[in-house]
């Protein structure tokens, strides 16, 4: 093993230097003291958990991204998390077993035996909030709208693109076509990538209705204009799409009311975790990232899996993307203007450095008298006493 291998670490795993650590930190707090303010309590799932409840009811995607190792005392098969969500919906379900409305919230580390895209971190800082047990559009508008004052938390909250879908719309058409599952699985699958001529060639032996209402979800993305144009060409293949559009307009006009500066962008062949939703999807953008910065819909089938089906709302981010997306002009914000103390035992000294710290100001000890370059003030004595001054020649 050479020098290179020592230090190396695998691709899409990256460590924390500690400006960037401390700017991780500092906004994990901001996020879980927001949430808290809403009502969210905090829960803090395993890192590990056994696969027959870590990877249940939760679809292929996750199971693919989940590292599975041998649990030597057991015998049995862990999973190291990959996405905390269904985490806490096991929570809610089993281990809290609330009745009414429950909030939840969560900030952790997930693991991803590969990288989502191919710039994606394999160690997500995944925070998020969960609300189980209101079936209501109001339930969904709050869970977007704490979604978008988190990344106001983060200083992101500046030209903001909220991308909203619904699962009901290709379902519905699914439903009403009743494809064989084998076209219905390749359709979904040329929808997800958005590949207009893989749709056509799967659809090419398929009755002219189903074929044009599936390649017009395709066109059917943009501003308000969109729902109009839905309804004209999709409710009469099947009406129950009508009430997903009516809920993705009812859920734009509320979300705007309290984020006016927000721009709303539909698309109805959204189908990020089809299999996993069950509703509104939705998710944001800033400029410079082509990714989406923080995502989540309803999925009310989670805790079915868990024997206590409830509704359910949230959405997750990566507090390390947020971090990234601030620039390297944010600096570091917890040590700044600290002071310099001189190493010593004197029950004072010790007395003044403690009081300091216990104010709220950063003391560093200089040891073997070298000052920490980050202090512009230092202690000194004065007249018998402790006293905070400006540094010398600082």
């Amino acid at each position: 093993m050479d020098t290179v291998d020592r230090w190396q670490l695998p691709d899409g795993v990256d460590e924390l230097l500690p400006e960037r650590a401390a700017r991780l930190e500092a906004l994990r707090r901001r996020v879980l003291d927001l949430y808290a303010s809403w009502g969210y309590r905090l829960v803090v799932p395993p890192l590990v958990e056994f696969t027959e409840s870590l990877l249940e009811g939760v679809g292929a995607d996750l199971d693919i991204l989940t590292f599975k190792i041998p649990d030597q005392p057991s015998g049995r098969t862990l999973g190291i998390r990959a996405d905390i969500t269904p985490q806490v919906a096991r929570i809610d379900a089993h281990a809290l077993a609330d009745d009414g409305v429950s909030r939840l919230c969560y900030a952790g580390t997930t693991l991803h035996a590969r990288p989502k895209t191919p710039l994606a971190s394999r160690a997500p800082v995944q925070a998020g909030a969960e609300l189980f047990g209101a079936a209501t559009l109001a339930a969904d508008v709050e869970v977007i709208n704490l979604m978008l004052a988190t990344l106001g938390a983060a200083g992101l909250d500046q030209a903001v693109t909220l991308d909203l879908g619904h699962g009901d719309v290709c379902g519905a058409l699914l439903a009403q076509l009743a494809l064989p599952p084998a076209i219905e699985a390749a359709v979904f699958d040329a929808l997800q990538r958005k590949s207009r001529p893989d749709l056509e060639a799967v659809l090419a032996e398929a009755s002219p209705v189903a074929r044009n209402a599936l390649l017009a979800l395709l066109k059917l993305h943009g501003d308000a204009a969109v729902l109009d144009r839905a309804a004209a060409e999709l409710s009469p293949v099947a009406p129950a799409v009508g009430d997903a559009l009516e809920t993705l307009r009812a859920v734009a006009l509320q979300v705007t009311a309290h984020h006016p500066g927000v721009d709303v962008y539909f698309d109805l062949a959204e189908l990020r975790g089809y299999h996993y939703h069950t509703g509104i999807v939705f998710a944001a953008y800033v400029p410079g990232h082509g990714e989406a910065v923080a995502n989540g819909g309803r999925y009310d089938n989670v805790g079915r899996a868990y024997g206590r089906a409830r509704p359910a709302t949230g959405f997750a981010t990566d507090l390390k993307t947020l971090v990234q997306l601030q620039g390297v002009g944010a600096r570091e914000s917890a040590v700044p203007g600290a002071i310099a103390a001189p190493d010593g035992d004197a029950p004072a000294l010790v007395a003044a450095i403690n009081a300091l710290r216990a104010a709220g100001e950063v003391v560093i000890v200089s040891l073997a008298g070298e000052v920490d370059p980050r202090c512009d003030r230092e202690l000194a004595a004065d007249n018998g006493s402790w006293a905070v001054r400006p540094r010398r020649g600082n």
